[in-house]
């Protein structure tokens, strides 16, 4: 169905019809309760404490477990609150979060996997465009300046692409 037939068809329902779809909606998808919870109550404080927990708690678990060290934690996380319209500097927040605790546990131990490195680069180009586009990027020049500087501080293999990524923006 395209959406200009969904507008139709939606156009012919009365008042009572369309509460009842929605409460149906509502209740056979989870997405669509996620979404309604947060558009009318949207506390936005426990998404990030959420999300930056389950993030750290990937780099430095609760119990004393292997890191598992998994990009895709905080790609989740980002996908789910550009989803539910989050605001673009909690996104950017959570994406140099995710980073910062990366370069966190480099810090304190030798990650010899070129994975890591190559999924760190990924974030960063990912959240580096994500600001460009959302026009936010000035706004986290100090976090990104000092996450490169981490990378060549800590000798990561590929602190040179780091630094021409933030080259590129005249820092």
């Amino acid at each position: 169905m395209s959406k200009r037939d969904l507008k139709k068809y939606l156009s012919e329902l009365n008042k009572n019809q369309l509460e009842e779809q929605l409460i149906e909606l509502y209740d056979k998808f989870k997405e669509v309760k996620v979404y309604y919870d947060f558009a009318f109550h949207p506390n936005e404080n426990n998404l990030i404490k959420e999300a930056k927990l389950k993030i750290s708690n990937e780099f430095f678990p609760i119990r004393g477990k292997r890191p598992k060290m998994r990009r895709s934690v905080a790609q989740k996380f980002i996908k789910h609150f550009i989803s539910l319209g989050v605001d673009a500097f909690i996104i950017a927040d959570i994406m140099l979060y995710n980073l910062e605790i990366a370069q966190a546990l480099s810090l304190e131990k030798q990650i010899n996997t070129i994975a890591f490195y190559k999924s760190m680069l990924n974030s960063f180009e990912q959240a580096i465009s994500f600001m460009i586009e959302k026009g936010i990027l000035e706004d986290f020049k100090n976090r990104i300046v000092l996450i490169k500087e981490n990378t060549q501080h800590q000798n990561w293999p590929n602190s040179y692409t780091f630094n021409a990524i933030v080259e590129r923006f005249d820092y």
